[in-house]
Order: C-alpha cells, then structure tokens, then sequence
C-alpha cells in the first residue's frame, strides 16, 4: 500500500456504490465531483487494486470492488455499533451499563431501582453482578464494571466516589435473648456478648470487629457467615448476635414471622456510594444513574436510610 486507508474513504466508496454515479453521489456526500473522484482514486491506491470501471451506462464493480464494497458496508456497520456504544457515556442512560453490587445492598435496593429505571430509560441495558466489596473494587479498576454499588470508603485514587445514603445497622438477636423486645440498644450494652460477622471480604466484617473491640464484645471467628441470611439464621439459633443492614432488616426480617428480634443500635450506621473509575471522568450516565437512586432512596425508603447526595 503506498497510503493509509481512511475512513472518510470508505464512506465515499459506499455511498458511490449504493447510488451507482459520481455526480448523484458526490451531490449526496455535499461535495464535488472532482474531490470525490480524488478521494476514489486514493482509496484505489492505498489497497493497491482497481475498483471500478466508468461507462457510459454508469459504474461496474471489478472483483475486488465487490469484496471492498462488502468489507466497506461491514466496517461502517461496526462504526456505528461503535459510536452507539459510546451513546451511555455522552448521552445519559443508554446503551449498555456494568454494575458491580454487593450482596449486602442490591438484592434489598436494586429491585426498586430497576423498576424505575426500565420505565424511564427503556433504552437501557444494565447488566449487574454481585460480588464482595474487595473484588468488586479489584474489578472496577480492571474495567471489568463500569460502576460499582458498595460500602463505603473505598480505598484508591483511581476511583471517584459519589455518596448515596447512610444505612443504621440494626442489632439482631434470638427472640429469647436478653435484649429483646428493646426499642434501643446502646453500644456498651453488648460487652461480652458473642457477636457474630461476614467474612473479612466485607467492609461490615470491619465494622463489626471494631465495635467488639471498642466495647469488649467477642467476636466469633470459628464461624463466618457468607451472607446475611445466613447470619440471621445463626442468631435465631441463638448461636450470637449480629448487626443487620437496615434495608435488609426491611425486606427480611419484618413480617417473616419472628425468628429474630431487631431493635436500633445507638450509633451504629455505613456509608453506601456509587464508585468509578476517575480517568471516566464523570459522565452523564452515572450522574443520571445515581439521581435514580437517590429519588428511589427519598420515595421508597423515607426513615429507613438518610440520602447523602
């Protein structure tokens, strides 16, 4: 090849070959013949073949100007593709979208969200996957989620942070315990109580660790729980006590008739945010995306969790 093929190129090459005449063509692209029969001619140079030949009757396609013209219209299709897949970041919420969720705050909040989302921007595909804040955090900044849903903080300067809303953690204990039945249970009052956590992947596994230290709980490392269900059926085993997202105590344990008892835990609360990568700057779509939850937040769960936005 003695130049680079272009895109402009190609463009031109397909429009002459829909219209089948330079003049109609040219008149279409809103330029002139000449310019357009230079652009044809360059493009024949570059991949070093002749495409066509000029009658009186119009254009005939040489052999190879039938596969160019077929590679031609694939190309232009897949620029388009292209282009449409840029649409969610310059447009709002379009296109495609990768959440990463915690397992601890999508299947108790997404629901309501995505049922707001899929009525006000059906254009939208959003695709989420759960996974423990550590991955999801590994994952975001390999680009394999384009957002993420998690407790915050969020540790990293790759990272933009948009805080959504601060959730209590309730106290969950056996419907026998001592501490049931209570409106309000302070910190200190858990001293030598058996407390029991996620596994350390979990930012509440932290949060939790540190409250037994602070107030000389014990913490039960022999056993972990995977999830919180899993926790909740622990303590109504009266196997320890637990701390319980508040969005989670809403969905699963009220109305599920008993089988652990929740009260308020004096100054016990996490931090929820959305989180980026900050070389995506800060595109619509997120902006867009986080408004969404903020208004589900304020709609649906008024006195339950406290917006931050």
């Amino acid at each position: 090849m003695t130049s680079e093929i272009t895109l402009r190129q190609i463009r031109y090459f397909e429009t002459l070959v829909r219209v089948g005449q330079f003049r109609r063509a040219a008149q279409q692209l809103g330029i002139s013949q000449p310019s357009l029969s230079l652009q044809i001619s360059a493009f024949e140079d570059a991949l070093g073949v002749r495409l066509l030949e000029r009658h009186r009757s119009g254009l005939i396609l040489t052999p190879e100007g039938r596969d160019v013209a077929e590679l031609a219209e694939k190309v232009l299709h897949q620029v388009e593709g292209l282009a449409s897949y840029a649409t969610p970041l310059r447009d709002g919420l379009r296109g495609t979208l990768r959440l990463g969720s915690t397992p601890t705050i999508g299947p108790y909040l997404l629901p309501h969200v995505l049922k707001r989302l899929h009525a006000a921007h059906p254009d939208l595909r959003l695709l989420v996957r759960d996974g423990a804040p550590r991955e999801l955090a590994e994952d975001l900044a390999a680009g394999r989620h384009d957002m993420i849903l998690t407790q915050l903080p969020v540790q990293g300067e790759v990272f933009r942070i948009r805080p959504l809303f601060r959730e209590p953690l309730h106290l969950a204990v056996a419907p026998e315990h001592d501490l049931a039945g209570r409106t309000r249970v302070e910190r200190a009052e858990l001293a030598g109580q058996t407390v029991l956590s996620l596994g350390p992947s979990y930012r509440l596994h932290r949060q939790i660790a540190d409250l037994c230290e602070d107030v000389g709980a014990v913490l039960r490392t022999d056993f972990e729980g995977t999830s919180l269900d899993a926790l909740r059926q622990m303590v109504s085993m009266n196997m320890g006590v637990t701390l319980l997202p508040a969005l989670y105590a809403q969905s699963e344990v009220q109305g599920r008739g008993g089988d652990v008892a929740v009260t308020r835990l004096g100054g016990m609360y996490r931090s929820v945010g959305l989180v980026w990568r900050s070389a995506s700057g800060t595109p619509r779509a997120f902006a867009d995306f986080a408004a969404l939850i903020d208004a589900v937040i304020r709609r649906d769960f008024a006195g339950v969790v406290t917006p931050q936005g």
